[in-house]
């Protein structure tokens, strides 16, 4: 593949050396000269001065081949909006990732069509969430093309699911459950599946229904 990294930090430095070790056409674009020069004495002519925001610099990089990807990872999500859009609309690019700094501009993200994102911070928050002896539903993964988010939720004694089979539970129309933690071990859920409490569950469901679901695994007030 040929891949366009625009944004030398550390993430958009680590996925340019990974590409390059597996034999892929790089070019990584980085603005700050200091930075440039650093990158340029590691990894030799794949790496391009310059702003990636300005149309004359992806030119240089190679937008209009097209390439197989652009990874717009700096760390303004502003530049990456641009950047990706430039990609999508301006040449064409039919596989464009952005990098979120702030979970707060993925609607803009959304809004405008850049739906292969990640956000670090997103996730770091979900693991944290994840470890907290006691929580609500958490959204583990957010499948945006496919329209469907993973969620994952602990039962608790006392909540509506605990005591009761998969097929029994009043779960709401475009959600299903997947699998079921219980000491360590993971096991798809069935219909005779039996939630005991302290049972992590892992559902799939259509955005908006999480409050739904959360009422039907632990109850209205968790």
């Amino acid at each position: 593949m040929y891949v366009i990294v625009a944004g030398g930090g550390k993430v958009g430095s680590s996925v340019a050396r990974v590409l390059l070790k597996r034999g892929h056409e790089v070019t990584l674009i980085e603005q700050d000269t200091e930075r440039f020069e650093q990158l340029e004495a590691e990894l030799g002519p794949v790496v391009l001065q310059g702003d990636a925001t300005e149309i004359r610099v992806l030119e240089r990089a190679g937008i209009a081949r097209p390439p197989d990807l652009v990874a717009a990872v700096t760390g303004d999500d502003e530049d990456n909006i641009i950047i990706s859009q430039i990609a999508k609309e301006g040449h064409g690019v039919k596989k464009v990732i952005a990098r979120v700094n702030d979970p707060r501009n993925q609607q803009h993200f959304d809004l405008l069509g850049i739906s292969q994102t990640m956000c670090a911070t997103s996730n770091l928050l979900g693991m944290v969430e994840h470890e907290v002896p006691e929580h609500g539903l958490i959204t583990l993964l957010e499948l945006r093309n496919e329209g469907l988010s993973l969620v994952e939720v602990e039962v608790a004694k006392g909540s509506p699911a605990a005591g009761r089979r998969v097929a029994e539970l009043e779960l709401p129309e475009g959600s299903r459950l997947v699998s079921v933690m219980r000491d360590g071990t993971a096991e798809i859920a069935i219909g005779n599946t039996v939630m005991q409490p302290g049972d992590q569950v892992v559902a799939i469901l259509k955005p908006g229904l999480e409050d739904d679901v959360r009422e039907a695994l632990v109850g209205a007030s968790a």
